[in-house]
Formats: C-alpha cells, sequence, structure tokens
C-alpha cells in the first residue's frame, strides 16, 4: 500500500481539503507532496487562509473547492460540519465524488446525512496532525484506520486506501473499521482514559496528597509531572516496557494498589459512558450544548483551569525551560521562588 510500489488511485483526481488546522495541515501538504492534486477550502481572508497560502497551497472558498472536486475531505471540527455540510457542500459535490471524513460523529449520529449520490469513506490518523506530517518528511507515516459507509462509485475502497497512502499511512499500516466503531471507540477512549479519566484521575491524586498535609509541589511531581515518563514507556512498549522500566517496589504497589483505586466499579461505570455514546446520549447533550452556546461546557471548562493544581503547576513548569518553546529564553528568565 505504499505510495513509492504502486500508482495512487487518486493520482489524476481533485482534492479537496476543507478545513486548516492541525489535521488539516498536515493532510494537505503530504497529499500535496505525494504528487496529488489539491485545493483547500476556508472562509477568506481568516488567519488560516494565509498560512495555507504561505504553505503554496492554492486556497478557495469552501463552495468553490468542492465543485469540480473529485474526493472532498472534510477536516473541520464536527460541530462546525453539519454547517458546511448543507451550505457548501451538498449543493456542490458531483455526483460519484467521495466524501471523506477523519472521524464519523456527524455521519454515526445523523448530524449529517450524505447524499445518496456520493462515496462516503473515512480515513483517521492515530496521531496528531503534526506528527502525522513530521513523519512523512522523515519518510514514514503514521498508521490510520479506514472505513467505506457508503460504496456509490464502486471505487470507494480504492479511493480511501489511495488517501491513506497520500497522507503517509500506507508507509505504516492501515486498519479496516466502520463508522460506528470509529466514532463509538474515539469518543470512549477520550471520555473514560484519555482526557476524562486521565485527568481527574490526576486531579484525585493531587488532592489526596494535598489534603493529607503534602505540599502541593511535591504532590504536583508525583501525580502530574512523572506521568509522562510512564505513558512514554505504554506507548513505546506496552505494560511490558513500563514493567521493564520501573522498579520492584513499584511493580508490587501497581499489582497490589492498582485494583484498588481502579476497581469493577470503574469498570462499571466506564460501561455507563459506552451505553451514552453507543445509544446517542452523548451525541444529543453535546449538540444541544453547543447549540446554546456551550454555557456548562465554558463553566467546567474554567472549573478545571482554576483548579490548584493548574496554579502550582504554572509556576513549576516555568522552572523547567526545556518545557518551553525557546529553551534559551526560558533559562535566561528570571525565577520566582515557589510557596
Amino acid at each position: 500500500m505504499s505510495t513509492d510500489s504502486h500508482p495512487n488511485p487518486l493520482a489524476k483526481a481533485r482534492i479537496a481539503v476543507l478545513g486548516y488546522g492541525s489535521q488539516g495541515r498536515a493532510h494537505a501538504l503530504n497529499l500535496r507532496d505525494s504528487g496529488l492534486d489539491v485545493v483547500v477550502g476556508l472562509r477568506p481572508n481568516g488567519p488560516t487562509w494565509h498560512k495555507a497560502l504561505a504553505d503554496g497551497l492554492q486556497v478557495v472558498e469552501p463552495a468553490e473547492a468542492v465543485r469540480g472536486a473529485d474526493l472532498v475531505a472534510v477536516l473541520t471540527p464536527d460541530m462546525v460540519q453539519p454547517t458546511l455540510y448543507k451550505e457548501s457542500i451538498e449543493p456542490n459535490i458531483k455526483p460519484g465524488a467521495a466524501l471523506l471524513f477523519a472521524h464519523g460523529f456527524n455521519v454515526h449520529f445523523g448530524q449529517i446525512v450524505p447524499r445518496a449520490d456520493i462515496d462516503v469513506i473515512l480515513v483517521a490518523p492515530k496521531g496528531p496532525g503534526a506528527l502525522v506530517r513530521s513523519e512523512y518528511e522523515r519518510g514514514r507515516g503514521v498508521p490510520c484506520i479506514w472505513a467505506v459507509h457508503q460504496d456509490v462509485s464502486g471505487q470507494a475502497e480504492a479511493k480511501t486506501k489511495g488517501y491513506a497512502d497520500g497522507i503517509g499511512g500506507g508507509r505504516a499500516m492501515i486498519i479496516k473499521t466502520d463508522f460506528k466503531e470509529e466514532t463509538e471507540t474515539d469518543l470512549f477512549g477520550e471520555q473514560a482514559v484519555l482526557c476524562g479519566g486521565a485527568s481527574e484521575l490526576v486531579i484525585a491524586g493531587f488532592e489526596t496528597l494535598v489534603e493529607a498535609g503534602y505540599q502541593p509541589e511535591i504532590a504536583y511531581y508525583e501525580v502530574m509531572h512523572e506521568l509522562k515518563l510512564i505513558v512514554d514507556l505504554f506507548y513505546e512498549g506496552g505494560l511490558t516496557k513500563m514493567l521493564q522500566f520501573v522498579s520492584e517496589t513499584a511493580q508490587y504497589g501497581d499489582y497490589v494498589s492498582g485494583p484498588r483505586v481502579i476497581d469493577a466499579g470503574v469498570k462499571a461505570r466506564m460501561k455507563d459512558v459506552l451505553r451514552d455514546i453507543q445509544d446517542g446520549t452523548f451525541a444529543r447533550n453535546w449538540t444541544a450544548e453547543y447549540k446554546a452556546g456551550l454555557p456548562n461546557y465554558k463553566r467546567l471548562k474554567q472549573t478545571d483551569l482554576d483548579h490548584p493544581i493548574e496554579q502550582v503547576g504554572a509556576k513549576l513548569r516555568a522552572r523547567m525551560p526545556w518545557l518551553q518553546p525557546n529553551p534559551a529564553e526560558a533559562a535566561a528568565a528570571p525565577l520566582k521562588k515557589v510557596g
């Protein structure tokens, strides 16, 4: 499936990329550098419009990008996609063209009902846009999952794999899925483990230590800062590498105390979270929240930002110049006393 060994089935196609955030930029540049014909559709004269122009891409308004495109990649945030589809895609996408998503949320939950005369496909790299781009530039790629929701042309699978090849996924691995599986597992991972679960675990650990009288700075290092070390080991070699690189004391604590914290009750509540995703409760609530102007979202976000762990963390991170965008500048800055 590598772009290096097979002609890409999209070699003669025009690809419209809508959106130029982290994923949109990576996809557009990788596709272009794979020799494919790419146009970017953006609101005129916004910051991303000028960024895409500076990157040497052809940039037009979304509706114009869609007209005449053989494949339209929708890489804007989930909640703006239904309006984008109604206003710019549905009236302009040509019959037999492909509509591609990087996340199945809107199609799976019926926020977008694609026209019956187009292919509907999905390619989702399993990494952030910056990594998708940097790995491509190194001659490698980020694994992608792919799916076909609607095949009108009889070429939907070939188009999907061609797109995955174009962004570098074929150099690594591509795994077949469907819109339901991609959407529900992605939402569950974010909510129960990666974002919701991890942040609540860290906050609870911080509060437990501070309430027991330990210094907030020590608590921060133990439950948040050092988490990166463990996650990196997971990322590089799974549980096996983590257990190989931590002490026997840490391993024993893992075995006897981990199940006391993450017990059967946690798994039961994870199943509740998954049910809310599967039956559409989460999607309905999130859509209603967005339409209402995000009042609860903003309040809950501010609660996290105001938590003491963030106040302590900001002071400590300021004293770690290697975390700053410009380490030399940060190292020269005066250090403030903590506490």
